[in-house]
């Protein structure tokens, strides 16, 4: 074995552009005008001019695009380059975290959103607003979730998409960025959510054939599946020293477990007790009270689509561990000592980063499998996987941002404003989001997604706290919730803070971070996080009184049903009336030609709506609110409901 830098490993060709030819460029050409077609469909056909219909889609959506959009929104370029990273680096658990959201996604329509509908909300943080009173819950919630946008999602995105596109095209990082976002936030911002929706369904069709076939190209290359785990055990970079330093051996070698789902419990990577009971806890955070995968939910016809969309997303969830685990695994094969590089400056040669080079395992692999014209395929792919998940984000957070801090800003706000105000906020966070990227790249020794798995750690178990504890204990009130969001707050952030000023280190190079306090592994701390916080609401609350039935009526499990009035808590409109004045001047102004495109093109409408009669109101209440089902179609997906959970199951039996 070769264990010095020598001529045996070379440099990477970096005048020479892998996607510079016209069936590849023509390609993404055609991919570009299909989705700016699609978004400018949904733009003309649906209605952008209220609140409901720019944030909920009106609440007209179906169950096939809804599970569509949610698979979409979740699958992300971080899951193709951070997920077959770490499947690279440490073979089949990280495939774990897609298919524990099988159970979590069922959860989510069976309980959640029912919850949600009845209690008549656009967001999650208005829910706690309802359910405990007051402002200063819901907009903690609201700015920490913007917060968690920033550090997990929209950097991370950005990050990994423009990692494939500097992989594919050999442009600098931060222009790659500039050109994904100006296309992003076009129809995001003009759109609404139901444009993001039906992009959302085409981009989730052109994931899963493009990625398909790339699995295909990876299987027939290394030989079957007999082949693929037998080299994969032998996949060993052949330049394992420098500078007189001998790597350790656990840093190039292939775990012993590789193939194996579940992992020892103190020296697993991915320790099976955190990857059952702490990953349970992040997916409930993200997937029963994430503003980005519920907004989808609350924008269904009836409950019926709300449970047949998440049982057609958690199908889906099923192919990651295919279409992303595995030929994340096989690159390394393929490309063993650019992909599993240990030595610094060789590794700053391959991918700019010297901590290690696994996020460049899957477009590697598109790059040098795929043909001309099947690689401008999976740069669209790619593409559409950045784009997705961040119109998804990007309409989520102007919804927060507008509906749960501006409101609160501007009281009499009217609807347009609030519109605007949202679609500025996003130019904000996308700048915010681009500052935070090179702390991003060397962070949990490169690997993308236990980063941003990590950083939901520490910040995401004590929402899944309140939530869950909201919906089930009635006695639960405010100060208990407040308080529990509070210290936990801080011991996250204690851990998080720590993580960061002392660095997370690489298998080259451990982190001096104390044990006591980076030692325990980030899905055990969830757990012990997630406890400490329903501890301290629940010790809280029962010190102090508890709230009278009359404001609980259909907000949580054990009066779901009920029929009385309920009193609100806080009965402040969540949308200001726009002033009469206002009004009065609009209507008299006669629009110009360019005023009246403009108000097209954002989704304003010249016409103010009718006004409605206290019946009318009251039976629009009643639709929104609405849970009941067809018996018929109520068998059909509970039935359906109970397969996938068996699917789930049998799955993670077969890979333990």
């Amino acid at each position: 074995m070769d264990t010095t830098v020598g001529p045996a490993t070379p440099a990477p060709e970096k005048d020479k552009i892998p996607i510079n030819n016209p069936a590849d460029i023509s390609v993404i050409v055609v991919y570009f005008v299909v989705v700016l077609a699609v978004g400018i469909w949904a733009m003309v056909r649906t209605s952008r001019g209220t609140v409901g219909g720019f944030f909920l889609a009106g609440r007209s959506m179906v169950w096939w695009p809804i599970g569509a959009s949610l698979f979409a929104s979740n699958i992300g370029s971080v899951h193709f380059v951070g997920l077959a990273g770490s499947a690279a680096a440490g073979g089949i658990a990280i495939g774990g975290f897609e298919w524990n959201a099988l159970v979590t996604i069922v959860i989510l329509g069976w309980i959640f959103v029912p919850i949600y509908v009845k209690a008549g909300v656009v967001t999650m943080p208005e829910y706690l607003r309802k359910r405990f009173g007051g402002d200063r819950i819901q907009i903690y919630l609201s700015v920490l979730s913007l917060l968690l946008y920033v550090f997990t999602k929209i950097s991370a995105d950005m990050f990994s998409g423009a990692v494939f596109i500097q992989q594919a095209m050999r442009i600098n990082i931060y222009i790659a960025i500039v050109m994904l976002l100006v296309i992003t936030a076009l129809y995001t911002v003009t759109g609404g959510l139901a444009a993001v929706i039906y992009t959302d369904t085409l981009q989730t069709i052109i994931m899963l054939v493009g990625s398909f076939i790339l699995m295909g190209f990876a299987f027939n290359k290394v030989g079957g599946y007999d082949q693929f785990m037998e080299k994969y055990m032998n996949a060993i970079p052949s330049v394992i020293s420098y500078d007189n330093i001998t790597v350790p051996e656990q840093c190039y070698t292939p775990r012993d477990d590789a193939f194996h789902l579940f992992r020892d419990p103190l020296t697993g990577d991915l320790p099976w007790p955190g990857l059952i009971f702490g990953l349970t806890i992040l997916a409930l955070w993200y997937f029963c009270t994430d503003q980005v995968i519920v907004q989808r939910c609350l924008s269904a016809k009836n409950i019926s689509h709300v449970k047949a969309g998440c049982i057609l997303c958690g199908y889906l969830k099923l192919l990651p561990m295919f279409l992303m685990v595995f030929p994340g695994m096989i690159s390394r094969i393929l490309y063993t000592d650019e992909v599993a590089c240990v030595v610094p400056s060789l590794c700053k040669k391959f991918c700019d980063t010297e901590v290690g080079c696994t996020n460049i395992a899957y477009p590697k692999m598109v790059i040098n499998l795929m043909p001309d014209g099947l690689r401008g395929l999976m740069l669209s792919v790619m593409l559409a996987s950045l784009m997705s998940s961040l119109t998804s984000i990007f309409n989520s957070a102007s919804t927060l941002f507008t509906m749960d801090i501006y409101t609160k800003i501007r009281k009499t706000a009217s609807e347009k404003e609030l519109m605007i105000a949202g679609r500025i906020f996003i130019l904000f966070l996308i700048g915010v989001s681009i500052a935070w990227v090179p702390i991003l790249q060397s962070a949990q020794g490169g690997l993308l997604f236990d980063y941003t798995q990590s950083v939901t750690s520490y910040l995401g178990p004590p929402i899944a706290s309140v939530f869950i504890l909201a919906i089930f204990v009635k006695r639960v009130n405010e100060q208990g919730a407040f308080w529990g969001l509070m210290i936990g707050l801080l011991i996250g952030l204690s851990r998080m803070i720590a993580e960061f000023a002392f660095g997370t280190g690489s298998c080259m190079e451990p982190s001096n971070c104390p044990k006591i306090i980076c030692g325990v592994h980030y899905l055990y701390f969830a757990i012990i996080l997630f406890t400490a916080t329903s501890i301290i609401v629940l010790a809280i609350s029962f010190m102090t009184k508890p709230i009278p039935d009359k404001h609980l009526y259909r907000l949580c499990w054990a009066l779901r049903n009920s029929t009385e009035e309920r009193e609100d808590l806080h009965a402040n409109d969540w949308a200001a009336e726009e002033p009469e004045e206002e009004k009065k001047e609009e209507e008299g102004k006669k629009l110009s030609c360019w005023r009246k495109s403009y108000n097209w093109f954002c989704g304003f409408d010249d016409k103010k709506p009718p006004e409605l009669n206290e019946e009318e109101k009251a039976a629009l209440e009643q639709k929104m609110t609405d849970t009941s089902e067809k018996p018929l179609w109520r068998n059909v997906v509970n039935i359906n409901g109970i397969i996938l959970l068996a699917v789930a199951v049998f799955c993670h039996a077969f890979f333990a």
